[in-house]
């Protein structure tokens, strides 16, 4: 009886080392779990980070969230528009990002190629504009009139 307990301790703790090496990096179960905490924002496309810790999400309407490995769950973070800050750092792989709202969310990440960490970085860039002054951009000039040239002089 002994024996058996010992060998089923001896197993458990191998199961944990295991589980503790490979990590939470199934990006399934990130898929839910952003799906709890923002039932109602869309996933377009997801990054993981090359340690597989951090996954970037690219939501519908330019919007984007980020999603931290916290052992036995993700916190999951919308990223509001302008309040992210991304700094190049010397490897291309990698950005440090700010999150002005979600400190805790702070920090280097490093991808596994330096297209993909471009992409992500674009993305935080694009969220950095404000619904407001998108809407300023996307309206046209009412005395521009497209048809007519140039009536400087």
């Amino acid at each position: 009886m002994v024996g058996l307990i010992l060998l089923l301790i001896y197993y458990i703790g191998r199961v944990l080392r295991t589980s503790e090496k490979e990590g939470n990096h199934d990006v399934g179960f990130a898929i839910v779990e952003f799906g709890r905490a923002f039932p109602e924002e869309a996933i377009r496309s997801l990054h993981a980070t090359a340690d597989g810790n951090s996954i970037f999400v690219r939501l519908h309407d330019s919007k984007a969230g980020i999603m931290r490995n916290r052992r036995n769950h993700f916190a999951c973070h919308l990223i509001n528009p302008g309040r992210v800050r991304v700094t190049p750092l010397p490897d291309v792989k990698g950005f440090s990002a700010e999150f002005l709202d979600a400190p805790t969310q702070n920090g280097d990440f490093f991808f596994r190629s330096e297209k993909e960490a471009a992409e992500v970085s674009l993305w935080l860039l694009d969220n950095y504009v404000s619904v407001e002054d998108r809407i300023l951009d996307e309206t046209p000039a009412e005395d521009a009139d497209p048809t007519k040239p140039d009536q400087a002089n």
